[in-house]
């Protein structure tokens, strides 16, 4: 190409060098005077349109500073001035592999640098030219406004800017921040995933990134990503630091939730225990602990406990189903069936199509209903988690002390029958593991309307009801 055909580009290469170098003229103080010499001698050069003199200056200057990604941009401009796009290109790359973030690198590379090098008329290059000075404009404007805390007008800037530099980690990182000022943390870590990648050594961003992660109680995410910060500085204290809190957190999870899965629900609830020692500053993983802990409670029977510890994690998280889930089946232990059915039906408002909840407040109501009419663990005054010696034991005191055979009057020895009817039917349900099951889960096994057509058993769980026909007087053996 000539050096008239290339003039647009050529005229955006140099004012995207002078910014630059104005923008990084301190980057340059610690480099050697002769360095910055052929630096101004090739700007000057190429300003003039002498391309091979500057050319020859830069070349001095890469050899001088090969670790300075400004002498292999400047280099490359030059290339792409004498149409020599080939050459660009390494310099190019090497530029962005020295400093990621140089803005004006970005411009003239990837698919902008193509699109200028197949469209090299002048209106495109004007464009492109329009849009670097837009940049800057913007830039400035960003900084004023988050200079005088208008975060959501920082923001609404910031949008523009990395629609036309979506790789600059700069304004993401900035936007990220002014996401954590207003309280949006999942989308300033949206922000922050590319930004901590787009520097060589970007340690603050990955701590940042590990922090958020954690207080939201992404403990996994957050473990990966302050593992990437000690990746590039093992040594680093502040990253180390956290490395070790994260870790020492995150097992104890682990190990709690695998002990869950084990149903060892006491030693689960004293490693969520350990978990809010270690972690007491942060609120999901208090709330979630006390979450586990209820349901651990609740799966060792300790109903009472169960109910306290999950109206505390409810306090902290009314939305939570699985609390309220965990309640109603507190509840329904204590055989407090209608608070059970509320807790249920508030779980089901927040979550109408979780069949597990579903299901569960059905049989609260069928239990609410059936509890309206024979309840068998009052009839004996046991627990719903009392065993079979435990029942028997109920049903034999009761037994003795209501059988018909102590009472004298007509009145006294029908409301005996019926108390020892009620005693021995309870007996009879609680004591076979499969009408337990069904009692349980709301159905009355002795009730005739759920006998579907088999006869029906009556009140009597027997089949027979001695006490019809007369006075029997007979010794009772309390099995």
């Amino acid at each position: 190409l000539s050096f008239f055909h290339c003039l647009p580009v050529f005229c955006l290469i140099n004012y995207v060098v002078l910014v630059s170098f104005t923008c990084v003229s301190g980057v340059l103080g610690v480099s050697p005077v002769e360095i910055e010499q052929h630096l101004e001698m090739g700007r000057k050069l190429l300003a003039a349109g002498q391309l091979a003199e500057a050319l020859s200056h830069y070349h001095s200057a890469v050899e001088g500073d090969s670790k300075n990604y400004l002498t292999y941009y400047k280099r490359a401009a030059v290339f792409l001035a004498m149409g020599k796009s080939k050459s660009a290109l390494p310099d190019l790359t090497r530029a962005i592999q020295l400093k990621p973030d140089f803005l004006a690198v970005s411009l003239l590379s990837g698919l902008l640098l193509e699109k200028l090098l197949r469209s090299p008329d002048q209106e495109e290059a004007q464009n492109q030219l329009h849009k670097a000075e837009e940049l800057e404009e913007l830039q400035e404007e960003a900084h004023k406004a988050h200079h005088r805390g208008d975060y959501t007008t920082t923001i609404q800037v910031l949008d523009r800017v990395i629609e036309l530099s979506p790789w600059d980690p700069e304004s993401r990182e900035m936007r990220a921040e002014c996401y954590i000022r207003l309280g949006e943390p999942r989308k300033a870590i949206l922000d922050l995933t590319p930004a901590a990648r787009l520097r060589t050594d970007n340690r603050a961003a990955f701590l940042k990134l590990s922090r958020l992660l954690y207080d939201l109680g992404e403990h996994h995410n957050s473990l990966s990503e302050i593992r990437e910060c000690l990746k590039l500085d093992q040594d680093d204290k502040e990253c180390f630091a956290h490395y070790k809190q994260v870790k020492k957190l995150s097992k104890q999870m682990d190990s709690a939730e695998d002990l869950i899965s084990e149903q060892r629900y006491q030693e689960a609830i004293d490693k969520y225990e350990s978990v809010m020692r270690t972690e007491p500053n942060i609120p999901f993983y208090t709330t979630k602990a006390k979450e586990r802990i209820c349901f651990c409670l609740v799966k060792i029977k300790e109903a009472e406990l169960a109910l306290d510890t999950c109206s505390e994690a409810h306090q902290r998280d009314p939305q939570n189903i699985h609390i309220l889930r965990d309640r109603a089946e507190a509840y329904i232990q204590l055989q407090d069936y209608e608070k059970a059915v509320e807790d249920y039906q508030e779980a089901r408002e927040f979550d109408q199509d979780n069949q597990e909840i579903r299901e569960g407040l059905e049989r609260a109501q069928k239990l609410l209903k059936l509890s309206r009419k024979r309840d068998y663990y009052k009839i004996l005054g046991v627990s719903r988690s009392a065993n079979k010696q435990e029942i028997i034991k109920a049903y034999r005191k009761l037994a003795q002390q209501w059988h018909p055979d102590n009472f004298q009057s007509e009145t006294e020895k029908k409301e005996a029958e019926k108390k020892f009817i009620d005693i021995a039917s309870a007996k009879e349900v609680l004591t076979d593991p499969e009408m337990r099951q069904k009692f349980d889960s709301g159905e009355d096994p002795l009730d005739p309307e759920n006998q579907q057509g088999e006869g029906g058993r009556g009140e009597w769980p027997f089949g027979f009801n001695p006490f019809q026909g007369g006075n029997f007087h007979f010794k009772f053996h309390y099995n």
